[in-house]
Protein backbone atom coordinates (compact mmCIF):
# COMPACT_ATOMS: atom_id res chain seq x y z
CA UNK A 1 0.00 0.00 0.00
CA UNK A 2 1.13 3.32 -0.91
CA UNK A 3 2.92 4.75 2.41
CA UNK A 4 1.28 7.98 1.84
CA UNK A 5 -1.90 6.34 1.79
CA UNK A 6 -1.68 4.04 4.27
CA UNK A 7 0.01 6.63 6.64
CA UNK A 8 -3.27 9.03 6.02
CA UNK A 9 -5.37 5.60 6.98
CA UNK A 10 -3.85 5.39 10.43
CA UNK A 11 -4.48 8.99 11.40
CA UNK A 12 -7.61 9.78 9.84
CA UNK A 13 -9.97 6.33 9.69
CA UNK A 14 -9.72 3.87 11.93
CA UNK A 15 -11.83 0.62 11.95
CA UNK A 16 -15.44 1.98 13.07
CA UNK A 17 -17.59 -0.07 10.78
CA UNK A 18 -20.18 -2.63 12.64
CA UNK A 19 -21.41 -6.09 11.54
CA UNK A 20 -23.95 -4.30 8.82
CA UNK A 21 -22.61 -0.68 8.04
CA UNK A 22 -24.55 1.66 5.62
CA UNK A 23 -21.80 3.07 4.10
CA UNK A 24 -18.52 0.68 4.32
CA UNK A 25 -15.07 2.10 3.63
CA UNK A 26 -12.68 -0.41 2.22
CA UNK A 27 -8.81 0.20 1.81
CA UNK A 28 -7.70 -2.13 -0.48
CA UNK A 29 -4.08 -3.66 -0.97
CA UNK A 30 -4.07 -5.52 -4.50
CA UNK A 31 -1.79 -5.44 -6.36
CA UNK A 32 -1.41 -3.39 -10.12
CA UNK A 33 0.43 -4.08 -13.02
CA UNK A 34 0.52 -0.95 -15.53
CA UNK A 35 0.79 -2.08 -19.19
CA UNK A 36 1.36 0.44 -21.83
CA UNK A 37 2.80 0.89 -25.35
CA UNK A 38 1.72 1.11 -28.87
CA UNK A 39 1.12 -3.53 -28.84
CA UNK A 40 0.12 -2.87 -25.10
CA UNK A 41 -3.61 -4.37 -26.29
CA UNK A 42 -2.40 -7.09 -28.93
CA UNK A 43 -0.43 -8.23 -26.91
CA UNK A 44 -2.55 -8.71 -23.71
CA UNK A 45 -4.86 -10.47 -25.98
CA UNK A 46 -2.43 -13.26 -26.71
CA UNK A 47 -2.54 -13.77 -23.06
CA UNK A 48 -5.45 -13.35 -21.55
CA UNK A 49 -8.97 -15.45 -21.91
CA UNK A 50 -11.14 -12.14 -22.35
CA UNK A 51 -11.35 -10.17 -25.05
CA UNK A 52 -9.27 -7.06 -24.46
CA UNK A 53 -10.53 -5.02 -27.12
CA UNK A 54 -13.40 -4.50 -25.17
CA UNK A 55 -11.75 -2.84 -22.25
CA UNK A 56 -12.33 1.36 -22.10
CA UNK A 57 -12.61 3.85 -19.62
CA UNK A 58 -16.21 2.79 -19.55
CA UNK A 59 -16.02 -1.07 -19.22
CA UNK A 60 -13.53 -2.72 -17.08
CA UNK A 61 -13.44 -6.85 -17.42
CA UNK A 62 -12.35 -10.13 -15.55
CA UNK A 63 -9.77 -11.85 -17.29
CA UNK A 64 -7.85 -15.05 -16.61
CA UNK A 65 -4.09 -15.73 -17.09
CA UNK A 66 -3.53 -19.54 -17.76
CA UNK A 67 -0.77 -22.10 -18.49
CA UNK A 68 -0.72 -23.85 -21.80
CA UNK A 69 -2.44 -26.75 -20.51
CA UNK A 70 -5.86 -24.14 -19.30
CA UNK A 71 -4.73 -23.60 -15.55
CA UNK A 72 -5.16 -20.49 -14.07
CA UNK A 73 -2.33 -18.55 -13.07
CA UNK A 74 -3.47 -15.47 -12.35
CA UNK A 75 -7.34 -13.72 -12.51
CA UNK A 76 -7.58 -9.64 -12.97
CA UNK A 77 -10.16 -7.38 -12.47
CA UNK A 78 -8.69 -5.45 -16.00
CA UNK A 79 -9.77 -1.46 -16.51
CA UNK A 80 -8.49 1.40 -18.79
CA UNK A 81 -7.09 5.23 -16.67
CA UNK A 82 -5.39 7.80 -18.62
CA UNK A 83 -4.70 6.07 -21.95
CA UNK A 84 -2.74 2.65 -19.95
CA UNK A 85 -4.42 -0.63 -19.16
CA UNK A 86 -4.08 -1.99 -15.38
CA UNK A 87 -4.26 -5.54 -14.12
CA UNK A 88 -5.34 -5.75 -10.66
CA UNK A 89 -4.64 -8.95 -8.87
CA UNK A 90 -3.84 -10.21 -5.12
CA UNK A 91 -0.38 -8.66 -4.11
CA UNK A 92 0.78 -11.89 -3.95
CA UNK A 93 0.96 -13.32 -6.83
CA UNK A 94 2.54 -9.84 -8.78
CA UNK A 95 5.72 -10.96 -8.74
CA UNK A 96 6.01 -14.15 -10.35
CA UNK A 97 2.58 -13.04 -12.83
CA UNK A 98 4.86 -10.34 -13.97
CA UNK A 99 8.06 -12.25 -14.51
CA UNK A 100 6.48 -14.16 -16.60
CA UNK A 101 4.09 -11.54 -18.73
CA UNK A 102 8.00 -10.23 -19.35
CA UNK A 103 8.79 -13.65 -20.50
CA UNK A 104 6.33 -13.38 -23.70
CA UNK A 105 6.74 -9.49 -24.59
CA UNK A 106 10.08 -10.30 -26.65
CA UNK A 107 10.32 -7.36 -29.63
CA UNK A 108 6.56 -6.23 -28.93
CA UNK A 109 6.52 -2.55 -28.44
CA UNK A 110 4.58 -3.05 -24.36
CA UNK A 111 6.17 -1.95 -21.11
CA UNK A 112 5.18 -3.51 -17.77
CA UNK A 113 5.43 -1.85 -14.32
CA UNK A 114 4.38 -2.76 -11.27
CA UNK A 115 2.38 -0.06 -9.81
CA UNK A 116 1.23 -1.13 -6.78
CA UNK A 117 2.56 1.51 -4.33
CA UNK A 118 1.54 4.59 -6.78
CA UNK A 119 -2.09 3.93 -6.93
CA UNK A 120 -4.33 3.65 -4.02
CA UNK A 121 -7.19 0.93 -4.63
CA UNK A 122 -11.04 1.30 -2.00
CA UNK A 123 -13.87 -0.21 -1.92
CA UNK A 124 -17.19 1.42 -1.20
CA UNK A 125 -20.35 -0.40 -0.70
CA UNK A 126 -24.22 -0.62 1.26
CA UNK A 127 -27.31 1.46 0.62
CA UNK A 128 -26.34 4.53 2.10
CA UNK A 129 -23.18 4.62 -0.65
CA UNK A 130 -25.30 5.24 -3.48
CA UNK A 131 -26.17 9.05 -3.27
CA UNK A 132 -22.15 9.26 -3.30
CA UNK A 133 -22.19 8.60 -7.01
CA UNK A 134 -24.99 9.52 -8.63
CA UNK A 135 -26.43 7.76 -11.28
CA UNK A 136 -23.47 4.97 -11.56
CA UNK A 137 -25.31 2.32 -13.69
CA UNK A 138 -25.76 -0.88 -11.59
CA UNK A 139 -24.65 -2.99 -14.91
CA UNK A 140 -21.53 -4.46 -13.54
CA UNK A 141 -17.97 -4.04 -14.43
CA UNK A 142 -19.04 -0.39 -15.86
CA UNK A 143 -16.39 2.36 -15.17
CA UNK A 144 -16.48 6.09 -15.02
CA UNK A 145 -13.71 8.78 -14.67
CA UNK A 146 -14.44 11.03 -12.21
CA UNK A 147 -12.09 13.85 -10.12
CA UNK A 148 -9.31 11.51 -10.97
CA UNK A 149 -10.76 8.46 -9.94
CA UNK A 150 -11.60 5.47 -12.18
CA UNK A 151 -14.97 4.02 -10.26
CA UNK A 152 -15.99 0.61 -11.15
CA UNK A 153 -19.32 -0.96 -10.95
CA UNK A 154 -18.91 -3.94 -8.67
CA UNK A 155 -21.69 -7.22 -8.76
CA UNK A 156 -23.33 -7.36 -5.26
CA UNK A 157 -26.80 -7.14 -3.48
CA UNK A 158 -25.87 -3.53 -2.29
CA UNK A 159 -24.16 -1.50 -4.13
CA UNK A 160 -20.31 -1.58 -4.35
CA UNK A 161 -18.12 0.62 -5.85
CA UNK A 162 -14.59 -0.33 -6.05
CA UNK A 163 -12.18 3.46 -6.96
CA UNK A 164 -8.75 3.56 -8.30
CA UNK A 165 -6.43 7.03 -8.69
CA UNK A 166 -3.17 8.68 -7.10
CA UNK A 167 -3.16 9.05 -3.10
CA UNK A 168 -4.15 12.58 -3.22
CA UNK A 169 -7.11 12.08 -5.31
CA UNK A 170 -7.99 9.14 -2.55
CA UNK A 171 -7.28 11.27 0.52
CA UNK A 172 -9.31 14.15 -1.05
CA UNK A 173 -12.64 11.72 -1.76
CA UNK A 174 -12.08 10.34 1.22
CA UNK A 175 -11.66 13.96 3.26
CA UNK A 176 -14.77 15.11 1.23
CA UNK A 177 -17.36 11.85 2.60
CA UNK A 178 -15.74 10.97 5.72
CA UNK A 179 -18.42 12.08 8.00
CA UNK A 180 -20.57 9.15 6.29
CA UNK A 181 -17.80 6.16 5.58
CA UNK A 182 -17.03 3.87 7.78
CA UNK A 183 -13.86 2.06 7.35
CA UNK A 184 -14.49 -2.17 7.74
CA UNK A 185 -12.32 -4.68 8.38
CA UNK A 186 -9.42 -6.71 6.29
CA UNK A 187 -12.45 -9.26 6.03
CA UNK A 188 -15.48 -7.35 4.70
CA UNK A 189 -14.54 -6.85 1.50
CA UNK A 190 -13.43 -10.02 0.55
CA UNK A 191 -16.45 -11.00 2.30
CA UNK A 192 -18.80 -9.16 -0.47
CA UNK A 193 -16.66 -10.77 -3.56
CA UNK A 194 -17.49 -14.22 -2.10
CA UNK A 195 -21.35 -13.54 -1.55
CA UNK A 196 -21.52 -12.06 -5.44
CA UNK A 197 -19.71 -15.09 -6.48
CA UNK A 198 -16.52 -13.24 -7.20
CA UNK A 199 -13.46 -15.59 -7.30
CA UNK A 200 -9.74 -14.70 -6.72
CA UNK A 201 -6.41 -16.76 -7.42
CA UNK A 202 -3.92 -16.65 -4.94
CA UNK A 203 -0.25 -18.66 -4.18
CA UNK A 204 -1.74 -21.90 -2.74
CA UNK A 205 -4.76 -21.93 -5.66
CA UNK A 206 -1.99 -21.20 -8.63
CA UNK A 207 -2.76 -23.71 -11.73
CA UNK A 208 -5.28 -25.38 -9.15
CA UNK A 209 -8.38 -24.20 -11.21
CA UNK A 210 -9.63 -23.90 -15.28
CA UNK A 211 -11.51 -20.66 -15.99
CA UNK A 212 -14.89 -22.51 -16.00
CA UNK A 213 -14.53 -24.11 -12.71
CA UNK A 214 -14.36 -20.50 -11.02
CA UNK A 215 -17.73 -19.66 -13.04
CA UNK A 216 -15.10 -17.34 -15.38
CA UNK A 217 -17.59 -18.34 -18.61
CA UNK A 218 -20.90 -16.88 -16.42
CA UNK A 219 -19.07 -13.61 -15.19
CA UNK A 220 -18.26 -12.53 -18.70
CA UNK A 221 -14.26 -13.47 -18.13
CA UNK A 222 -13.87 -15.75 -21.10
CA UNK A 223 -14.44 -14.72 -24.84
CA UNK A 224 -15.02 -17.67 -27.23
CA UNK A 225 -14.50 -15.69 -30.34
CA UNK A 226 -11.44 -13.58 -29.49
CA UNK A 227 -8.91 -16.01 -31.40
CA UNK A 228 -6.11 -18.14 -29.69
CA UNK A 229 -4.12 -17.16 -26.26
CA UNK A 230 -2.27 -19.15 -23.81
CA UNK A 231 -4.27 -22.15 -22.73
CA UNK A 232 -7.22 -21.40 -25.09
CA UNK A 233 -7.35 -24.91 -26.69
CA UNK A 234 -8.04 -26.79 -22.98
CA UNK A 235 -11.04 -23.48 -22.21
CA UNK A 236 -12.52 -24.23 -25.34
CA UNK A 237 -12.44 -28.13 -25.55
CA UNK A 238 -13.81 -27.79 -22.13
CA UNK A 239 -16.82 -25.71 -23.41
CA UNK A 240 -17.68 -27.41 -26.75
CA UNK A 241 -17.16 -31.12 -25.80
CA UNK A 242 -19.54 -30.71 -22.51
CA UNK A 243 -16.39 -32.05 -20.54
CA UNK A 244 -16.95 -29.68 -17.03
CA UNK A 245 -17.05 -32.03 -14.34
CA UNK A 246 -16.38 -28.87 -11.28
CA UNK A 247 -18.07 -25.91 -10.46
CA UNK A 248 -17.51 -22.82 -8.25
CA UNK A 249 -20.02 -22.79 -5.14
CA UNK A 250 -21.32 -20.79 -2.05
CA UNK A 251 -20.92 -22.36 0.91
CA UNK A 252 -21.22 -21.93 4.54
CA UNK A 253 -19.21 -23.88 7.07
CA UNK A 254 -18.91 -23.98 11.00
CA UNK A 255 -15.50 -23.84 11.46
CA UNK A 256 -13.13 -22.15 13.24
CA UNK A 257 -10.75 -20.68 11.66
CA UNK A 258 -11.92 -20.60 8.17
CA UNK A 259 -10.06 -23.06 5.75
CA UNK A 260 -7.03 -21.98 4.17
CA UNK A 261 -7.43 -20.97 0.41
CA UNK A 262 -6.80 -24.79 -1.87
CA UNK A 263 -7.51 -26.51 1.19
CA UNK A 264 -8.95 -29.52 -0.18
CA UNK A 265 -12.71 -31.01 0.14
CA UNK A 266 -14.07 -34.59 0.55
CA UNK A 267 -16.76 -36.69 -0.66
CA UNK A 268 -17.48 -39.97 -0.34
CA UNK A 269 -18.98 -40.06 -3.80
CA UNK A 270 -15.61 -38.79 -5.50
CA UNK A 271 -13.48 -41.28 -7.59
CA UNK A 272 -11.26 -38.49 -8.02
CA UNK A 273 -7.38 -38.89 -7.03
CA UNK A 274 -7.18 -34.65 -6.61
CA UNK A 275 -10.46 -34.50 -4.30
CA UNK A 276 -13.53 -33.67 -4.58
CA UNK A 277 -12.61 -30.18 -4.57
CA UNK A 278 -10.42 -27.01 -3.16
CA UNK A 279 -11.10 -23.61 -1.32
CA UNK A 280 -11.17 -20.81 -3.62
CA UNK A 281 -11.42 -18.23 -0.58
CA UNK A 282 -13.54 -17.90 2.96
CA UNK A 283 -14.20 -15.58 5.71
CA UNK A 284 -15.71 -15.49 9.26
CA UNK A 285 -19.31 -15.10 8.56
CA UNK A 286 -20.87 -12.26 10.83
CA UNK A 287 -22.49 -14.57 13.68
CA UNK A 288 -20.05 -17.30 13.61
CA UNK A 289 -18.91 -19.73 11.34
CA UNK A 290 -17.13 -18.69 7.67
CA UNK A 291 -19.00 -18.09 4.14
CA UNK A 292 -16.73 -19.51 1.33
CA UNK A 293 -16.12 -20.04 -2.26
CA UNK A 294 -15.14 -23.81 -3.36
CA UNK A 295 -14.59 -25.30 -6.28
CA UNK A 296 -16.25 -28.97 -5.99
CA UNK A 297 -17.48 -32.09 -7.93
CA UNK A 298 -20.71 -31.48 -9.85
CA UNK A 299 -21.50 -35.23 -8.76
CA UNK A 300 -20.72 -34.08 -4.94
CA UNK A 301 -22.57 -31.14 -5.17
CA UNK A 302 -25.62 -32.68 -6.62
CA UNK A 303 -25.17 -35.94 -3.46
CA UNK A 304 -24.60 -33.04 -0.84
CA UNK A 305 -22.43 -35.20 0.98
CA UNK A 306 -19.16 -32.85 0.89
CA UNK A 307 -16.67 -32.39 3.85
CA UNK A 308 -13.86 -30.35 4.54
CA UNK A 309 -10.87 -32.55 4.48
CA UNK A 310 -11.82 -35.70 4.92
CA UNK A 311 -15.11 -37.65 6.08
CA UNK A 312 -14.65 -36.22 10.02
CA UNK A 313 -14.45 -32.91 8.88
CA UNK A 314 -16.76 -30.14 9.03
CA UNK A 315 -19.63 -30.41 6.24
CA UNK A 316 -20.24 -27.68 3.86
CA UNK A 317 -23.58 -26.64 3.27
CA UNK A 318 -23.67 -25.26 -0.42
CA UNK A 319 -25.68 -23.14 -2.86
CA UNK A 320 -25.51 -21.43 -6.49
CA UNK A 321 -23.76 -18.33 -6.55
CA UNK A 322 -26.27 -15.46 -7.16
CA UNK A 323 -25.32 -15.56 -11.44
CA UNK A 324 -26.43 -18.94 -10.89
CA UNK A 325 -25.05 -21.85 -13.21
CA UNK A 326 -26.73 -22.04 -16.80
CA UNK A 327 -24.58 -20.20 -19.44
CA UNK A 328 -27.04 -18.04 -21.59
CA UNK A 329 -24.80 -19.22 -24.60
CA UNK A 330 -24.82 -22.48 -26.67
CA UNK A 331 -22.09 -23.92 -28.07
CA UNK A 332 -22.31 -23.74 -32.08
Amino acid sequence: MNPQWSLYLEKNAPVTAKENPSCAFSPLDDGLIRVTGEEARDFLQGQLTNDIRRVSESRAQLSGYCTPKGRMLALFLVFEQEGALYLQLPRERLEAVLERLRMFVLRSRVELADVSDEKTLAGVAGSGCAELFGDLPEEPFVCRQEQSLTLIRLPGETARVQMVGSPAAMTAFHQAHAHRLQRADDDYWPLQNIRAGLPTVVDATAEAFVPQMCNLDLLGGISFTKGCYTGQEVVARMRYLGQLKRRMYLARIDATPCPAPGQRLFSPSSRSAQGAGKVVDARPRPGGGCEALVVAEIRAFESGDLRLEDAEGPPLSLEEPPYGLKSEETPS
